[in-house]
């Protein structure tokens, strides 16, 4: 269990097929300590508010781990900050990680809300169409902290589970049931049930589970 890397970046204006595009998607590494708040770490920042960042997602978290294969898929070599991740982590899976689980960093204390949501800047990033899809079907998402305690993050951080929640779902679990389980509802109610669910993710399987429950 490591933090690999600290990445941060503000929206930055791209040039796409001919069109302007701001993104918050490029990360880069920093080696020196950062105040986390309630919404980002400082002198980061997202382009898009409505699906990026604020209290529930106010630290995106990718794994190392995952890189190879992303590399051989893409054709280049990958560095921090890659899938736009404010932590690049090892030995916290998607497998091993559950939603409502709490960690100290430094000073600060976040807990894991909810599973990464790849949009079309991913893709676009890589100029891969499908690479949002890829990235659901693969699991390999990643996840977003909200912050508990603000506090500082040292230059070379350690991370440290504190509290593992009792209900057990993992984001992979999470992920199975968003993305290919759909009509599993006794699956949607035990992931409702996980009190620490971001809003966002909870009023979708809320949705989910009432159109279900009327067929």
């Amino acid at each position: 269990m490591e933090i690999v890397s600290v990445n941060v970046g503000i929206p930055q204006s791209i040039i796409y097929q001919g069109k302007e595009l701001e993104t918050g998607i490029y990360k880069s590494q920093v080696s020196s300590s950062l105040r986390l708040t309630k919404t980002q770490l400082e002198g980061d920042g997202q382009a898009d508010l409505v699906n990026h960042g604020g209290p529930d997602k106010a630290i995106c978290v990718y794994a190392k781990e995952h890189f190879a294969y992303w590399e051989s898929k893409l054709g280049c070599e990958l560095h921090p900050g890659a899938f736009g991740e404010n932590l690049t982590v090892t030995g916290l899976l998607e497998d091993v990680v559950c939603i409502g689980d709490i960690f100290q960093i430094g000073d600060a204390v976040v807990q894991v809300s909810q599973p990464r949501q790849p949009c079309h800047k991913l893709a676009k990033r890589y100029d891969v169409q499908d690479l949002p899809v890829q990235v659901q079907n693969t699991g390999f998402t990643g996840y977003y902290f909200r912050v508990l305690k603000e506090g500082n993050i040292p230059a070379q951080p350690t991370i440290r589970l504190t509290q593992k929640d009792p209900a057990g779902i993992t984001v992979a679990n999470a992920n199975q049931i968003k993305y290919h389980d759909k009509a599993n509802a006794e699956g949607i109610r035990s992931i409702l049930a996980v009190e620490a669910l971001s809003q966002s993710w909870r009023q979708s399987f809320e949705k989910r589970l009432s159109e279900l429950e009327t067929c």
